[in-house]
Order: C-alpha cells, then sequence, then structure tokens
C-alpha cells in the first residue's frame, strides 16, 4: 500500500510515506540517513523485513517526494525526529519497532529517549552514539568520541567538492563512485545494482539534484549521554566490520553507553546496503523484533 500524507510537522511541509506488509503486523518504521531517500533501503530488504512486519519506509523533508523548502523553512535536525513520529501518527502507529541508518540512527536515539513509550525496539546501523561518555577498550584504557577515528578522507573529499550539473548520467556515474567508497571494500562491488537503485531514487524525486538542507540545519541540542545510559528500549547494534563513515570502535561505543543494548555483527558490511547483507541483516533485525 502507497501512501501519500500530509503532515503538520511545520507550514507548508509534505511529507511521503509508504508501508508494506500485513496492516496487522507490528509496525517497523525505516528512518534513513541524511539526504536520503525512503528509496535508499532497497526494496529486497524492505520486503524480507514484511514477512512479519508492516514496514514503514518515508522521505524525509528535503529528499525525494517530500517537501524541499529549507531555506523557506529552516529547521534543526531534531525536527527530522519529530517527522518520524508525524509519520507514525499519520499512520495510525501508536508504538514501533525502529530502525535507523545513519543520521537515521541519531534520530532514533532522540526517539528512544525522548518518546521512549512510542517504541517497540530499536535497532541503529552505521552511526554514532549521542554521548560524550568515552569508550572504554578491553585494555582499561579510554578514549573520548572525539578522537575516535574519522570518515575515510577520500569520502571526505568527494563530499567537499562542488556540485555542478552534467546531467543525470553524470550524476549517477557521481554516486556510483560514492556507493563504491561507502562500501568499504571488503565485498564485491556491483556498480550496476547501485546505479539502478539511484535511478529509482531519482525518477522517484522527480530531479537529480543532491541535497544540502540536513547539512546545513543546525545540529545542536542532539547529545542525550545520560538518557541512553537510563534506556529501557530494547537496542541492537549492527556493526559493520568495513564501516567508513563510522568505523569502529562507534559499534562497540554504542552498545557501551546505551543501557541494554547488544551488539550483532556483519561480515563485510560497510556504509551501505548491498545484496550480500539483506538477508544477514533482516535475520539479525528480525531474531531482535521477536517471534513471528
Amino acid at each position: 500500500m502507497d501512501h501519500l500524507i500530509d503532515l503538520d510537522t511545520a507550514p507548508g511541509i509534505r511529507l511521503w510515506a509508504e508501508d508494506q506488509g500485513a496492516s496487522d503486523a507490528p509496525p517497523l518504521l525505516l528512518i534513513m540517513g541524511a539526504q536520503a531517500s525512503g528509496l535508499g533501503w532497497p526494496d529486497e530488504l524492505v520486503s524480507l523485513l514484511a514477512t512479519r512486519h508492516r514496514v514503514i519506509r518515508y522521505d524525509h523533508r528535503d529528499t525525494g517526494r517530500s517537501t524541499w523548502a529549507y531555506d523557506d523553512h529552516p529547521y534543526p535536525l531534531t525536527a527530522l525526529a519529530d517527522d518520524a513520529l508525524a509519520v507514525l501518527d499519520a499512520l495510525g502507529v501508536t508504538r514501533a519497532h525502529v530502525v535507523g541508518m545513519s543520521l537515521g540512527g541519531m534520530l532514533t536515539q532522540l526517539l528512544m529517549t525522548d518518546h521512549p513509550d512510542r517504541l517497540l525496539s530499536a535497532t541503529l546501523i552505521g552511526t554514532g552514539a549521542l554521548s560524550d561518555t568515552p569508550y572504554c577498550h578491553p585494555d582499561g584504557t579510554r578514549t573520548p568520541p572525539g578522537d575516535f577515528p574519522g570518515i575515510d578522507p577520500r569520502i571526505m573529499e568527494l563530499w567537499s567538492e562542488p556540485w555542478t550539473d552534467q546531467g543525470r548520467e553524470a550524476e549517477l556515474d557521481r554516486r556510483v563512485a560514492h556507493w563504491r567508497l561507502l562500501s568499504g571494500g571488503q565485498l564485491p562491488f556491483d556498480a550496476d545494482y547501485f546505479r539502478a537503485l539511484d535511478r529509482k531514487v531519482i525518477e522517484h524525486t522527480g530531479h537529480h539534484r543532491p541535497g544540502d538542507a540536513h547539512g546545513r540545519a543546525d545540529q545542536s541540542g542532539m547529545l542525550r549521554t545520560e538518557q541512553l545510559a537510563r534506556n529501557t528500549v530494547p537496542t541492537l547494534v549492527i556493526s559493520a566490520p568495513a564501516e567508513p563513515v563510522y568505523p569502529l570502535p562507534h559499534a562497540h561505543h554504542l552498545a557501551q553507553v546505551i543501557h541494554g543494548a547488544h551488539l550483532v555483527e556483519i561480515p563485510g558490511m560497510g556504509h551501505a546496503l548491498p545484496p550480500e547483507i539483506h538477508k544477514p541483516l533482516a535475520a539479525a533485525i528480525l531474531d531482535h523484533t521477536g517471534p513471528s
């Protein structure tokens, strides 16, 4: 079932959302990363999760078919967590399992700490902790989060290049090169797969311009150190050994600072969702969300 819904998240803002699976199945909300359409969650992965859940994916504002209006309606990043709740409200969902990737994982942490009554469980993928507690290494030494290994410099270089419109196919070339770096290099890279994924996203969006609103949005007010230490939401942290954006020890740090969290490694995974990891990732999520 496909829903285009009008949400009162801010004046002039409309969000696109879609759900798949039985309407009476336990809801599972997918929250994508910065500047990423909900279609960044691959159809194959959504279908695997929909065997047991009513799976909801949506476009953040300034992505996909949702309203692009940051310059007219600027907002803090925390507003994107409010949008996630608005999607659930619009679809009549009181409580849901929530899976967040990258920025989506940070938004999920905001929901866990600010609205725990709305979550059945949380799964965090490719993200950092909203905590300033140091990471405690197995040898007892401690590393502040600010001293963790940074983003792959090749990715930072790509992100820093000014964008110029050279046409849709050139933009697809750029996005595939981006996916190659995000994938991390441990699994074979299928350029055709990622080109088809982003071609679908572009067709869904209606243009091939990349967005930058989330990078410009106010990032203050995100820290939740004490609240995460008191967390009551069952939490799964996915560890990706090839992760180039949030490399280790980010995932292990998440599992330490979030009370009750547990860690599952997906072999070969980076900061992308290629076909090779769909089944193991879905299996980990479904094991976490409970029996059928």
